[in-house]
């Protein structure tokens, strides 16, 4: 079997992520229209946590240690509780590419609560990487705005959703370092179930009348988008800087372009396709390394032939 370095895993795992959670915002766009924000979230985060409770049984993980639990907390209320509810509830006040503009302030959210917090070093290509994909991120959602006014409400809602997002990464980063990904995971996503528990009545409110479409998408929103793809960003930002892991989520709306292009049939104007390439562009610029000079040849130390005396 041939090896694969720990930094290709790592990779590997990011793109799963990435690609998983574009996905998501095609299934939002079906389980939105007949579930309230609570409850999607709730089902979302059920349908997650049984699906990685069901793994560590298989795999016979256990509690996480004690010195964990702070950061797995505030992971599971910002980012699995919190932020699922808020976004959900923005979407449903303003369009698909505001939401999107405003929450991809979160990148840039985390590389300084990061910098700051963690001591994440900010070299020059992360930061001219991340400028190039927030300015692809800002030419989607300008060009896939409709044409009313967006809600003050709304904007203000995506914004806290990308302020507990950033808020949710950060403290998840050092629990990483005491807990596997999976245990990580899996009780931060059981955290957030916990505290929207309020909204159960409403869940089974609203699964009574859903479509099955409307259901199914939302369990794929559980078992995909968070269990698995939520379990990939861990396994990644354990080996990587949460500034590193931030710039390459702007992947994520040339993704969303691409899948909606392919699933919705919603065509892309050219303005869209030219953000979603700064996107793309600037992940790339931003994971890259530079590159580390030939060192030059070692002086040849051998002595010299002497001539040969005539005989």
């Amino acid at each position: 079997m041939m090896n694969v370095s720990p930094s290709r895993r790592a990779a590997g795992a990011a793109t799963v992520t990435v690609v998983l959670w574009a996905s998501a915002f095609v299934s939002i766009r079906s389980a939105g229209a007949a579930y309230s924000p609570g409850a999607l979230a709730l089902g979302r985060l059920l349908s997650g946590a049984l699906a990685l409770g069901l793994i560590c049984l298989v795999r016979r993980e256990g509690w996480p240690p004690r010195a964990a639990w702070r950061g797995i907390a505030i992971s599971g209320l910002l980012w699995f509780g919190f932020y699922m509810v808020a976004l959900n509830w923005g979407e449903q006040q303003v369009d698909a590419g505001t939401a999107a503009l405003v929450v991809n302030i979160g990148p840039l959210l985390i590389a300084l609560l990061g910098a700051r917090l963690l001591g994440d070093p900010m070299p020059p290509r992360l930061l001219a990487g991340m400028a190039v994909s927030f300015a692809g991120a800002v030419t989607v959602g300008l060009s896939m705005s409709g044409a009313g006014g967006a809600s003050v409400l709304g904007v203000v809602l995506c914004l806290l959703a990308a302020v507990a997002y950033a808020a949710g990464v950060v403290a998840q980063k050092p629990a990483l370092g005491r807990a596997s990904a999976l245990q990580v995971t899996t009780f931060g996503c059981l955290v957030g179930a916990v505290a929207c528990l309020p909204f159960a009545g409403r869940l089974l409110s609203d699964a009574a009348d859903a479509p099955v479409p409307a259901t199914l998408n939302m369990v794929y929103l559980g078992v995909f988008p968070t269990a698995l793809a939520f379990t990939t960003w861990a396994y990644a930002l354990s080996r990587t800087t949460a500034s590193r892991m931030g710039a390459t989520t702007y992947a994520v709306p040339a993704l969303v372009v691409l899948m909606s292009w392919l699933a919705l049939g919603e065509v892309p104007g050219p303005v869209t396709l030219v953000g979603g390439v700064l996107c793309l562009a600037g992940v790339a610029v931003s994971r890259s390394r530079p590159r580390v000079p030939r060192t030059a040849a070692a002086p040849d130390t051998r002595p010299e032939p002497q001539p040969e005396r005539a005989s």
